[in-house]
């Protein structure tokens, strides 16, 4: 009976992963073969040549998938956007809605004291504990982005003194 109940945990463990990211070969599967696979997404655009699913996985997951279809409703391409290369295209003055566009939702938002715009906090793959942030300033343009330590990395040093 045990080892039953392994193989049922298991099992469900595995299934409940596979909705995670999208098909290994993502080339002509249909739209409502990624939603089954993956649910709903969280942003649905209309872009060149067809539409763009996207699927955050967070607030501590690490990705974020767009799922590009062309206008018969067929995957083309698939994209983790969560990476160095994307952060580093968010640069100041950049509007909000166009970072959005290139990472996608973030897994926190903060605001700021005093009224003075919001923090979006990305968690992604890295070999440090590390996250993406840009802040986003009242007139919803970016004030400034940049790589920092997430508070679950953070130590504390007992009994320390200065």
């Amino acid at each position: 009976m045990r080892i039953v109940l392994s193989c049922l945990a298991a099992v469900s463990v595995l299934t409940a992963c596979s909705g995670y990211a999208p098909p290994n070969q993502v080339t002509g599967v249909t739209r409502d073969e990624i939603l089954a696979r993956m649910g709903p997404p969280e942003t649905q655009r209309q872009v060149e040549g067809g539409t763009r699913l996207e699927f955050p996985r967070g607030p501590y997951g690490r990705h974020t998938w767009f799922v590009y279809l062309d206008a018969n409703g067929r995957a083309t391409r698939v994209e983790q956007v969560l990476t160095e290369t994307n952060f580093n295209r968010i640069l100041p003055g950049m509007r909000q809605d166009e970072a959005r566009q290139i990472v996608g939702r973030a897994g926190e938002v903060q605001g700021l004291a005093r009224s003075r715009g919001v923090v979006w906090s990305y968690r992604y793959d890295n070999p440090f504990c590390r996250w993406f942030q840009i802040e986003i300033a009242e007139d919803q343009t970016v004030r400034s982005a940049g790589f920092g330590e997430p508070p679950e990395c953070q130590r504390k040093v007992d009994n320390y003194t200065p």
